[in-house]
């Protein structure tokens, strides 16, 4: 694999279906690929460089920045490589989705640290669950 030229690899990564994001030690978008785009609605011009609460709920941002800051200070997350998170995010035109992502921590050779995740739009399959659940609890009433 030694072969593979990185710029094969930077071409899938811009390609890629799922929402690969990318952000610096401030939390400033850095990198956003056309799946990103797809999902969130945003595109990469209109999010580089602006902070990560563009599409985190406000409810949810303390809980998100504490989390990223002590990632930070660490080099590591407490999220492990088979660790995929669910929460809540905004699109672009203000609708409330469910994404998947896992997150990798990213050092630079400058010593800098970044913050990638590779997401997924999750919403159509959460509402499915939501109503089985719901069918369900009305059978057993």
């Amino acid at each position: 694999m030694e072969d593979l030229h990185p710029e094969v690899v930077l071409g899938m990564a811009a390609q890629a279906p799922d929402g690969i994001v990318i952000i610096d030690g401030d939390g400033l978008i850095r990198y956003w690929n056309q799946g990103a785009e797809r999902i969130f609605g945003f595109s990469a011009a209109d999010v580089d460089g602006r902070s990560l609460d563009v599409i985190i709920p406000e409810k949810h941002r303390k809980r998100h920045w504490d989390g990223f800051q002590e990632a930070m200070d660490r080099g590591t997350s407490k999220y492990g490589e088979a660790d995929l998170l669910n929460v809540p995010a905004l699109a672009a035109d203000g609708r409330r989705i469910s994404i998947e992502f896992s997150v990798v921590m990213l050092p630079a050779a400058d010593g800098d640290m970044y913050c990638g995740a590779v997401i997924r739009d999750v919403t159509a399959r959460r509402e499915r669950e939501r109503e089985l659940m719901r069918r369900r609890a009305e059978a057993t009433v």
